[in-house]
């Protein structure tokens, strides 16, 4: 599967480096744009067998896949350039752009061409360069083939669901923004260890490390989190008092407001 990514800043370059990590896509089946060099030059640096250009509409010629992973502002410009030459009958476009719906691209395309591809929305969290991000998919037009493929792409960064599209803004919110509640807790949590005593950057691996064990243990078990909040909690003992005076504090209402207050 030939793939073209049209923008490689930090979400398209985040996918690039996925991709390649992965092992199951060959550097020299992606081809990366870029408005500037020195961003390509970064890539190149990784891996030189990536296919780099400025020229989006070269880079769409011959893919399979074009995934457009651009500031908002920027997509209509883009679309613009590579309609005419998208081919419909064997290309499928994929827009990573936040706040985007298929209706919202579609009209792009019809536009500019008068014609409209197959047409997906694919919004990931920045894990996806380590092989751990959660992305949300919703699709216009594809082929239960094309669809396959992209499904496979994004699982191999992680884990792609495939959901209708009023939920893709509520995965939006839990993912692809959780990954920045989930550091601030350990930013928070981190700030904690350091008035217990640890250094800094120790107490913030200490941290991070603990919840990634966490998500591990719900993972590999299938429990409800409370399941194993509660193998750890021991009557009087120091883990119910913590949890107590978090509670009382406000916290789970608080993790709750903030998903709320984008929905």
């Amino acid at each position: 599967m030939k793939i073209t990514i049209i923008g490689t800043g930090n979400m398209g370059g985040a996918l690039v480096r996925g991709l390649v990590h992965s092992g199951i896509f060959p550097a020299a089946d992606i081809t990366c744009t870029a408005l500037s060099e020195s961003t390509l030059g970064k890539l190149r640096n990784f891996n030189s067998a990536l296919n780099l250009t400025t020229d989006n509409v070269a880079a769409v010629c011959g893919a399979d896949v074009v995934v457009i992973a651009v500031k908002p502002w920027v997509i209509a410009s883009v679309v613009e350039s590579i309609a005419p030459v998208i081919d419909p009958s064997c290309q499928c476009v994929v827009s990573m752009v936040a706040g985007m719906s298929l209706d919202d691209l579609a009209g792009m395309f019809d536009k500019s061409c008068g014609c409209v591809p197959p047409l997906c929305i694919a919004i990931p969290n920045t894990a996806i360069e380590l092989m751990s991000g959660v992305t949300f998919m919703t699709a216009r037009g594809l082929s239960q083939e094309q669809q396959s493929h992209i499904v496979a792409m994004y699982d191999a960064l992680g884990k792609c669901y495939v959901v209708d599209e009023p939920h893709l803004r509520a995965g939006t919110i839990l993912a692809s923004c959780g990954i920045a509640y989930a550091l601030r807790y350990i930013h928070a949590a981190a700030q904690g260890g350091v008035e217990l005593g640890f250094r800094p950057y120790d107490a913030q691996e200490i941290v991070a490390r603990t919840v990634k064990g966490a998500a591990e243990l719900l993972l590999a078990n299938g429990t409800h989190a409370e399941q194993e909040v509660d193998k750890v909690t021991t009557a009087g003992g120091l883990t119910i008092r913590g949890l107590n005076a978090m509670e009382h504090a406000g916290f789970s209402s608080a993790v709750i407001k903030g998903l709320k207050a984008q929905s």
